[in-house]
């Protein structure tokens, strides 16, 4: 298995562990993990979709992120509030998913093993370490739905609903 390869494997494994869990909350979608609050799935959804767009078209391709007006309700260092009214509504969020995960695989299509290598157009230099090549942002957009996915399945917990997996 190549680079590509991994990369595409690790963006579908992970959104489909985590939006099995996601989808399974549609009908409670603002339910906090925990007695103290904490993320909601339908916060985790938007999280992923804004980060994801952020990664791709900010951090690797040096463009604005089309999502820009998500970032003070999705975005790093905003907490989600439980107040349905200041969210999108649930279903345009998962079609944002698609759309902005479409996008991303069309650009990993166009990529060879020697862009992983590439320094990304947009990285702060205090995440160089985390998202400083092409290939760094992409073991990141695998490995971010899967940081969160314990927020959603305690989510489903506090729910009353039980584990989807074994």
């Amino acid at each position: 298995m190549n680079a590509i390869d991994f990369a595409k494997g690790s963006l579908e494994t992970s959104k489909n562990f985590v939006m099995m869990l996601i989808m399974d909350m549609k009908d409670a979608p603002l339910t906090q993990p925990t007695a103290k609050g904490g993320n909601h799935p339908l916060w985790v959804l938007g999280h992923l979709v804004y980060s994801e767009a952020n990664i791709v078209n900010h951090i690797i391709l040096g463009e604005t992120n089309p999502l820009i007006e998500w970032k003070e309700i999705f975005g790093d260092g905003y907490e989600c509030v439980t107040d349905l009214s200041k969210y999108p509504p649930f279903d345009e969020v998962v079609a944002k998913f698609e759309e902005v995960r479409e996008r991303t695989m069309t650009l990993l299509n166009g990529f060879t093993e020697a862009d992983f290598d590439k320094p990304s157009k947009n990285c702060p230099p205090e995440r160089q370490e985390i998202i400083g090549t092409v290939g760094k942002c992409f073991i990141v957009l695998g490995l971010h739905p899967a940081m969160h996915f314990g927020q959603v399945a305690d989510a489903r917990r506090a729910a009353g609903r039980g584990p989807l997996f074994g």
